[in-house]
């Protein structure tokens, strides 16, 4: 796992902006705090950060293959796990390796098969080759957007960057939002190449962009298609747990210590004790973590989300696979402190107001590094199974609208509330959310012979994987790399997405409960209290003392009239937060001081030109 930046400009010779790329490639640090490397030649200027996972001496970058016709450069972030197979086969080709590493072998893939590498690769990856044989650059993502990839297009060529802020850090990139930025900060609907940041551009999940003197060109190497599902229940159990058993195996390797994200919930349970068996094959242990919170175990207070508080399931799976484990627990000093904010803004570089939860996956992700490099996630099941609420909530499943947005709306509220009147009015969130909507059902094949409650699920199901689980996926990937941990999704896996996503409802559910298949494909490791175990999400603090906290920041905020959020933020608004009784602090005016205070922590540290017409 690294961070890659790089620039291209056809009509000068980047030997004289070294400065500027070492400033982009600076801006990485967090996400590569091992080794740095930079490379420029003529028009083309690539710069890596490294975080080291596999081959430690022998993976650095960028790395080059001088050809005949010119050279071939490499600046990799991610993992791909088929390489052991992808390089046999590429020895039997003639190519010689210098390296144990997975990046020469994606560095000789694609000398030897070009752009149609992507197709062949299992993994998450996000990378950039110069190919000096043809003066182009070539931007490739993994298929579900695991890893973060963004582009700015100047006028003789491209910025690139893992991340924002390396982009950001070139004189060329302009520091500007506008509206639609607005718009998708508010809305949650994650309009693919989007970025927030006027003029940049995400690379698409599944894409490869390249750029060359005639201009920049995108072509879509995967999408996720329609097609006929004919195994029968039994079957797809197993095909499910067959999979589950060789991506944990792959995403298990590693040269340096691994661990699991574990919630006691269905999704972390399984991926645990699958890990647990198969590194005691090895006589080995497996390590995981929990987040918890001061006291919430013994105050917890059950509501229509959670039901139960995460701890007791977490030690009965711990118990049941031998895991050696600890729980992190954060008590609401640390969830509020101002610190925190900035160092999740400056991950994100958005305020993105997911609050307390984002604080404490950041802090969770802290502590966990300083036992290990590598974490794997039990992420993304509930997009591929169908764990959500919002796949049950009749309300939800009928709307033309996001279906999370319809359940989140009835448990929180709408935190744009906080946005002046006449500032919302110009934005209109409710005509941007359906003309996105709108845009994001079109072309979803329908089966042929598909009934229309099938049909109903299959456009929730493929929503959320092309739209809601890349908002989960980045907030994990910049929380996790913003301290140099690598996170990997097993459940991302693209094999099993394509078989999960064609499977019929009706036997995602055959049971009447979430997840029917992932929990009968993992039940002989299952404990039986989480076998039985309601789906619960992301655990939020529910501590009165976090929120008296955020009502004391407002408090700072509103003595500084003149602060920049208020061009944003509407100020009578927020003082009725702020001076609110403890017992009438809703979810949603919660909500609404994370998002105030994160967007004034934002204008604080990046300064940017806000364009509000």
């Amino acid at each position: 796992m690294c961070g890659i930046t790089g620039w291209v400009s056809f009509d000068r010779d980047l030997r004289a902006s070294a400065e500027t790329l070492n400033a982009m490639t600076q801006t990485m640090e967090c996400r590569g705090p091992d080794d740095r490397g930079t490379w420029i030649e003529g028009p083309a200027a690539l710069g890596h950060r490294r975080l080291a996972i596999i081959d430690l001496p022998g993976g650095r970058q960028p790395m080059t293959v001088e050809t005949p016709n010119g050279n071939v450069a490499l600046v990799y972030s991610g993992e791909t796990y088929n390489y052991t197979e992808l390089r046999a086969e590429l020895a039997a080709l003639g190519h010689e390796f210098r390296t144990d590493s997975d990046t020469e072998v994606v560095l000789h893939g694609y000398l030897e098969w070009g752009e149609d590498l992507p197709e062949r690769l299992n993994g998450m990856y996000a990378f950039a080759v110069w190919d000096g044989r043809t003066d182009k650059l070539v931007m490739i993502r993994d298929r579900m957007g695991i890893k973060p990839f963004y582009f700015y297009e100047t006028p003789d060529g491209v910025l690139f960057g893992s991340e924002p802020k390396a982009i950001l850090a070139n004189p060329l990139a302009a520091r500007r939002v506008t509206l639609d930025g607005l718009r998708e900060l508010f809305t949650l609907v994650k309009t693919p190449g989007h970025a927030v940041w006027d003029g940049m551009n995400e690379v698409e999940p599944g894409t490869i962009v390249t750029v060359d003197r005639a201009g920049l060109r995108q072509r879509a190497y995967w999408t996720l298609e329609t097609r006929p599902h004919t195994d029968d229940q039994e079957t797809t159990i197993a095909r499910v747990r067959q999979l589950l058993d060789d991506i944990v195996r792959r995403q298990l390797v590693s040269d340096v210590p691994r661990c699991t994200l574990l919630s006691g919930g269905l999704d972390s349970s399984a991926m645990t004790a699958i890990a647990a068996d198969q590194l005691a094959e090895e006589g080995k242990t497996v390590r995981s973590f929990a987040v918890d919170f001061l006291g919430q175990a013994e105050n917890f207070v059950a509501d229509e989300l959670r039901g139960t508080p995460d701890t007791p399931f977490v030690h009965d799976v711990a118990q049941a696979s031998g895991t050696d484990h600890q729980d992190i627990v954060l008590d609401s000093n640390a969830l509020a402190d101002p610190e925190v904010r900035a160092r999740v803004i400056r991950a994100r570089d958005i305020p993105a107001g997911f609050g307390d939860m984002d604080a404490s996956l950041y802090l969770l992700f802290k502590a966990i590094r300083e036992h290990s490099t590598v974490a794997l996630s039990g992420e993304s099941a509930d997009e591929v199974f169908g764990g959500y609420l919002q796949f049950f909530d009749e309300e939800a499943r009928t709307a033309e609208a996001f279906p999370w947005l319809v359940s989140m709306g009835k448990h929180f509220g709408d935190d744009s509330d906080v946005i002046r009147p006449e500032l919302a009015k110009r934005l209109d969130l409710e005509g941007y959310t359906a003309d996105s909507y709108a845009e994001a059902v079109r072309g979803i094949e329908r089966l042929e012979g598909e009934s229309d409650f099938e049909y109903r699920m299959r456009r929730i199901c493929y929503l959320h994987l092309t739209r809601f689980v890349r908002v989960l996926l980045d907030r994990k990937d910049r929380a996790s790399m913003a301290v140099g941990l690598e996170v990997r999704v097993p459940f991302c896996d693209h094999r099993l997405v394509e078989y999960v996503y064609n499977t019929p409802w009706a036997l995602k559910s055959f049971d009447g409960r979430e997840k029917s298949l992932l929990r009968e494909a993992t039940a002989d490791v299952l404990p039986a209290s989480v076998y039985d175990r309601v789906k619960s999400p992301y655990p939020s603090t529910q501590d009165p003392k976090y929120a008296l906290a955020l009502q004391e920041h407002a408090k700072d905020l509103l003595a500084k009239p003149s602060h920049r959020v208020f061009e944003i933020v509407d100020r009578d608004r927020l003082s009725v937060a702020a001076h609110r009784e403890s017992p009438q602090i809703t979810q949603a005016s919660r909500r609404g001081l994370e998002r105030t205070l994160d967007l004034a922590l934002w204008l604080d540290m990046y300064d940017p030109e806000l364009v509000l017409d």
